[in-house]
Order: C-alpha cells, then sequence, then structure tokens
C-alpha cells in the first residue's frame, strides 16, 4: 500500500484542469478534460509476472477519472489467476478480470466479444506479439506506446560504486534476452571493476541465463574523455531508464534532455522506480524518449474544446476569417461566415 500511496501522490499533480476564458466582447473560449470511458489493461503472465504494472497503469487511469477498467492476463498453468496480480487489482480499483493473454486478448479488447467488453484505449506491456498486436490496433482503439525490451543505460564517473553499477546494470538485463544494459563512464578502472563484479554477482542470481544472454547480445562498457560526453551519449541513445551515477548528479538533470525517467545518484537505483517512489514505470524505449513521454494520468484523459461567439464578436472578425478561406480555395467555409451578415 506505501507504493500505492507514493504512486497516487505524484499522479495527483499530473491532473490537467478544465478552463473557461471569457473576453470583454462576449466570446467565451474553454477546454473539457475528462477521463477516457473504458480503459483495456494487459499483464503479462510469461516469464515473469508484474503486479507492479497493475499500479502503474490502473492508478493514473483512476486519478484521470476512467470510469471502467477492463484487465487481461493470462492464466497460470493451471487454469487459475495469478493471485498477486489479483491482490493489485483489487487494491487499485480494477473493475473487471478476465483470463486470456496474447494477441487475441488485444483484439478482444479493440473489437469486444460476448463477454469482453470493447475498450478506447489498451495500456499495458506483453511479448512481441502483443506490442505488434497493438501496433496494429492503433486507430481502431488508442495504445499507451509500442514498447521494445527494456533499457538501462548508466554515466558514471571514478565516484560510482562498481558493486552498485553491476547490481544496476542486470536488474534490466534479467528482464528479457534482448533487454539493453549500458555503462558510459570517464573511469577505465571503474569499467575493469564493473565487469568483475557483473561476473561475480551474477552467479548467485535466479536469472542468471538470461542475464548472460542479454549482456552478451546487448551489452555495452564505453568509456568516454568526460562526462560531458556521457551526456551527449545519453542525450543520443535517448535510454527507458537513466542513472546518473556522477559525483553532484542533481547538477545535471538540465542536460540530460532525451530520457523515459531519470534516476540521480547511488541510492536512486532503477528498481526504486519501478516498484515504489512513485513516477510511472511505464516508459518510451528504443529511442522514443526524444519524443515520447511516460505513461501518466494525461495518458488517459481527452479533451475537447468550446466556442462561443455573440453576432457583434463575429462581425468584427469576419473578414479576416472570409480572407483566410478564399486564400485557400474554400469558398465554402467563407460563405459560412457572409450568409450571417447578408442584408
Amino acid at each position: 500500500m506505501n507504493a500505492i500511496e507514493n504512486i497516487k501522490d505524484f499522479h495527483e499533480r499530473q491532473k490537467s484542469q478544465s478552463f473557461v476564458s471569457p473576453k470583454e466582447n462576449g466570446v467565451v473560449l474553454g477546454q473539457r478534460v475528462r477521463g477516457l470511458e473504458r480503459v483495456g489493461l494487459y499483464v503479462p503472465g510469461g516469464t515473469a509476472a508484474y503486479p507492479s504494472s497493475v499500479l502503474m497503469n490502473a492508478v493514473p487511469a483512476k486519478i484521470a477519472g476512467v470510469k471502467e477498467i477492463i484487465m487481461v492476463t493470462p492464466p497460470l498453468k493451471d487454469g487459475t489467476p495469478n493471485k498477486d496480480i489479483l491482490v493489485a487489482a483489487a487494491c487499485c480499483g480494477v473493475d473487471r478480470v478476465f483470463l486470456a493473454g496474447g494477441a487475441q486478448a488485444i483484439a478482444a479488447l479493440a473489437y469486444g466479444t460476448e463477454e469482453i467488453p470493447k475498450v478506447d484505449k489498451i495500456v499495458g506491456p506483453g511479448n512481441i506479439f502483443v506490442a505488434t498486436a497493438k501496433k496494429l490496433l492503433y486507430g481502431t482503439v488508442d495504445i499507451d506506446m509500442i514498447a521494445g525490451p527494456s533499457e538501462i543505460l548508466i554515466v558514471a564517473d571514478d565516484s560510482a560504486d562498481p558493486k552498485f553499477v553491476a547490481a544496476d546494470l542486470m536488474s534490466q538485463a534479467e528482464h528479457d534476452r534482448l533487454a539493453s544494459a549500458i555503462l558510459v563512464t570517464t573511469s577505465e578502472k571503474l569499467a575493469d571493476e564493473t565487469v568483475k563484479e557483473l561476473a561475480r554477482q551474477m552467479e548467485y542470481l535466479d536469472r542468471k541465463e538470461i542475464i548472460a544472454e542479454s549482456l552478451a547480445n546487448y551489452g555495452a562498457i564505453i568509456v568516454c574523455g568526460s562526462r560531458e560526453r556521457a551526456c551527449e551519449i545519453a542525450n543520443k541513445l535517448a535510454p527507458e531508464h537513466l542513472e546518473v551515477l556522477f559525483e553532484n548528479p542533481m547538477e545535471y538533470i538540465g542536460r540530460l534532455d532525451n530520457v523515459g525517467s531519470l534516476f540521480l545518484g547511488s541510492y536512486a537505483p532503477e528498481p526504486l522506480g519501478d516498484y515504489y517512489a512513485g513516477p510511472n514505470h511505464v516508459l518510451p524505449t528504443s529511442g522514443t524518449a526524444r519524443f515520447f513521454s511516460p505513461l501518466g494520468v494525461n495518458s488517459f484523459e481527452k479533451r475537447s474544446s468550446f466556442i462561443y461567439y455573440t453576432e457583434d464578436a463575429l462581425c468584427q472578425a469576419k473578414d479576416d476569417i472570409v480572407l483566410i478561406a478564399e486564400r485557400e480555395g474554400l469558398t465554402a467555409h467563407a460563405n459560412a461566415i457572409k450568409v450571417r451578415f447578408e442584408k
């Protein structure tokens, strides 16, 4: 429950406000913000089940005012649901749960079935089949993002502890054989000691085979000449998770623009963000942090604008509107204005 409270506290600050903007000439402009009607939440149940994904998706959806959250999750081999996922769903106010998984569950949410209702948006992580189904169905429904394998980038200087660096790299490598874990450092000594720590710590971890394959194929240690150069590399890679293990990490917040979530200092490891701190762990991957943002309350909101003009106000604006419409060759647009002032 502590994690849920932290997530609620962070996301409550993201709520958008409706507004009304009256003008002296009688014009009224405004925006209406409200939550989506129904959202589908996919929760994986494959190589690892993620109750934390329920928290990170359902809590901001509820804050946004979503009226109904439909969760789909694959059953265990014995046909029963994962109990941890069900507890998380109950704690977060998920309305209905269906035991279904894979691309077929995504299709069911998008189109509806006799039992599973059609939703307006689908969120939540999944394997390549789930991600591809979401991509193909975008437009029929909205989706959160097309997320690739998890990734972490650590920028570090000689003040960093190699034990921490190695542990944090492997915390992401264990997600998936395709996960990416990269260290960019100004210290050759740290690079060498991190390699030793990786080998030592890996031996007592349950998912060491996945970690080893991930690091061998998608891991890297890059030694560069300065912290500034490390920041340049980070901005170019635009990682999902970025840990800053520099001597004064807070100084670099304004220099790191392309990142899903930023972790500052030796005692803000990436799992803190996955489970507990409050910011969302549904983040852009594969370099898309250049233009995508983390999942949040506004991911579950929709906005409509409204316009009210008096006759006098429209009369004052009519010549400008007609000029623009006629320059664009849209004479029916111009006529819709002109006809209101014909004598």
